[in-house]
């Protein structure tokens, strides 16, 4: 197929300083959960962003000196001969494709403790730890803005010399650049301090020694903030910044503006939409002649197209959607947009960052698998066999292993109990704000109607009898899970023994299905992540008064990973939801609901007519072992595999199962060590 000509200008080259992008498809700066310890891995990650079509292709943040050390939050780094050959295997696999090479160069100032370097952090000022932790920075005299220079300088020639062809000076998202720039955080009385020229003088310092070191070759970036605060509703303040823009204008080679609040810039997709940064940013491109790039979670090609031709950026830039799609330019490109994985907004990819591991999608399932098991991300092994495979339960996990194994030639039978395919997806994309999750179903269910080797049959609940009966050489259970009504979870091991009546008890799955409360609410929630919050909001939107009830410290404890907690605790507030946290259900008889203090053990009743559980699901697995037991009997046909997958394996998040089913698909037929299934990113370099 051809390129829509509505989109020929995103396929443009945009020169940038000395260098020219092959298009207007810019992956910017992202964490990966892997950084400087596992090098190829990240190589591998990013050089499928290049085959994919991404003119730019950027790193993480990238510390230029040992005093700036973020672990156990993985970053990259350049400083010594080690790092420029690690960024080396990046850059090579980025120019392979024909696209740039952009080095974030970063210096953390009182957001690193330096735990792992044990070097003594610095910053504007003395100022305490950003992020909470019992440390502080010490105030930088002119001798160390000085040595700051010169590491700056330095790390700026190792990223030339690893091949990178964009080198950043990184002045926003609250690290040391930001706290020069900010009137709040600079107290200084010196050349550096008081005056706005002062305040942005190291910066224009670090633009201008990058150019003069590594101009000739390297175009330099400058990423900035285009407003100092605001309301997160979309209100910006822009304060100085455009002044400090403005002054600054024509000194870098490209600008790449972000905003002040992270919650919005890598906001959720149950709070913030597509494009969202516009208000806070629209005015940059008239107050300086070079090239803009900006975020905003950018899916659809013509929103792309409307921010190139009115003039809000040069690039378009993407972290998340890149994630989701690492060819969603070239599918573009090749008017294949209905085949583009959208990023549904779930900052699952984020958590790598705050648990210290390997990037996840959601929507892409071989994201940090390029490198380690050799999964990409468009292409998969042809079938090992004839062998024809019977999946049951078109969830996410059913429909992910139906999809990769008919890309594989597999004959595939789906069979699924409603008339609609999605399973959870189903349910939950309805739930508040969580609409776009149903770009999960709706991707896997395009690709599979197009497959002529693979056959849905809806409305059919199988019993074991009639599994065995179509004789499939493969049988794969995707039944999913259900939600606990008893009260069993993190906190309480065991099962409430007073928990009742059943009319006055729900779970998710009732709620979901639409049999809700009539009156005061009690919401126990254990999972700690969306469902009760949600589920809060939905009741709340019904006029139901809501207690939300939680053993943590703070409602939505894991929703801290997917940057969504605050907003989250705001919204319940906004909704007038009553948060009692620190606090177990123990009991419930119909009128009164008791609570334990998680920390003294105290307890306490509040007068309720309704508890809905959101504790733990249990697998939906009974088929499994009916089909289990009757093979080991010996009863009649026997497959050659049976297997669970998803759900019905244990239940996890959306990404798990769709994993889960993904991998089952990758390895079916092929030889996989079951004690070691992918390759350690383990690299000795001498130490000369």
């Amino acid at each position: 197929m051809s390129r829509d000509p509505r989109y020929d200008v995103l396929f443009e080259p945009v020169k940038i300083g000395p260098v020219t992008a092959r298009n207007r498809f810019y992956q910017v700066p992202h964490c990966t959960g892997l950084g400087w310890l596992r090098p190829r891995m990240v190589a591998a990650l990013r050089g499928m962003k290049a085959e994919g079509g991404w003119g730019v292709v950027c790193t993480e943040f990238c510390s230029i000196h040992p005093a700036s050390d973020d672990l156990p939050h993985p970053y990259a780094s350049l400083w010594d001969q080690g790092d420029i050959r690690a960024h080396s295997i990046m850059t090579e696999q980025v120019h392979e494709h024909g696209s740039l090479a952009g080095a974030e160069l970063w210096f953390g100032g009182s957001r690193t403790t330096n735990l792992f370097s044990n070097e003594v952090a610095m910053d504007v000022a003395n100022l305490p730890n950003a992020i909470g932790i019992p440390y502080q920075a010490r105030a930088m005299d002119k001798s160390d803005i000085r040595e700051l220079r010169r590491w700056h300088r330095n790390a700026a020639l190792r990223a030339r010399d690893a091949g990178f062809d964009i080198v950043y000076v990184y002045a926003t998202h609250g690290y040391l650049l930001s706290h020069f720039l900010s009137s709040k955080t600079n107290t200084r009385s010196d050349e550096y301090g008081g005056s706005l020229e002062n305040r942005v003088r190291l910066v224009r310092e670090l633009i201008e020694e990058t150019k003069d070191a590594v101009g000739d070759r390297c175009a330099v970036a400058v990423r900035f903030s285009a407003d100092e605060g605001g309301d997160d509703d979309g209100d910006p303040v822009i304060g100085e910044h455009r002044d400090m823009i403005e002054m600054l204008a024509e000194l870098p080679d490209l600008w790449d503006i972000n905003i002040n609040d992270y919650s919005r810039e890598m906001g959720v997709s149950r709070f913030i939409k597509e494009g969202s940064l516009e208000a806070y940013m629209s005015y940059v491109k008239s107050i300086t002649s070079k090239p803009v790039v900006t975020v905003g979670r950018f899916t659809s090609p013509d929103t792309m197209v409307s921010q190139v031709k009115r003039g809000i950026v040069d690039f378009i830039g993407a972290a998340r959607p890149s994630i989701a799609d690492p060819f969603l330019p070239k599918k573009i490109e090749e008017g294949r947009i209905d085949e583009i994985r959208e990023c549904i907004g779930c900052n699952i990819c984020y958590t790598g960052d705050g648990t210290s591991t390997p990037i996840r999608c959601t929507q892409n399932p071989t994201i940090s698998e390029e490198w380690r098991r050799g999964w990409h991300p468009e292409k998969i092994a042809p079938k090992g066999s004839d062998s024809n495979v019977l999946v049951i339960g078109g969830g996410p996990a059913g429909l992910e292993a139906t999809r990769a194994l008919g890309r594989r030639g597999y004959q595939v039978m789906l069979a699924e109990a409603q008339h609609t395919l999605g399973g959870r997806i189903n349910q939950e994309s309805e739930l508040p704000g969580l609409g776009e999750w149903a770009r999960v179903r709706n991707y896997r269910v395009h690709e599979i109607q197009n497959m002529h080797n693979v056959d849905v049959y809806f409305d059919n609940l199988m019993d074991a009898e009639q599994v065995l009966a179509v004789e499939a050489n493969h049988i794969v259970i995707a039944t999913g899970a259900s939600w606990l009504a008893n009260g069993r979870g993190l906190y309480n091991q065991a099962p409430l023994d007073e928990l009742g009546p059943a009319e006055q008890v729900f779970t998710p799955d009732d709620i979901m299905a639409g049999r809700l409360p009539d009156g005061p609410t009690l919401i126990y929630d254990d999972d700690h992540y969306y469902m009760g919050n949600v589920i809060a909001e939905l009741l709340r939107s019904r006029g139901i008064p809501v207690t939300l009830v939680t053993p943590e410290v703070m409602v939505s404890n894991w929703g801290d990973y997917t940057n969504e907690q605050g907003r989250i605790q705001r919204r319940m507030m906004e909704l007038e939801v009553d948060i009692i946290t620190s606090h177990a259900l123990v009991a419930f008889n119909g009128n009164t609901a008791e609570l334990e203090c998680t920390y003294t053990g105290n307890r306490s009743n509040i007068d309720v007519g309704a508890v809905v559980t959101v504790t733990i699901r249990s697998p939906n697995d009974t088929l499994f072992h009916e089909l289990q037991q009757g093979l080991e009997a010996g009863t009649g046909y026997k497959p050659d595999s049976l297997t669970r997958i998803g759900d019905c394996l244990t239940p996890t998040i959306i990404a798990g199962a769709v994993f889960s089913g993904h991998r089952y698909a990758r390895e079916l037929d092929t030889e996989v060590d079951p004690d070691n299934r992918m390759k350690y990113d383990r690299v000795f370099f001498d130490d000369e």
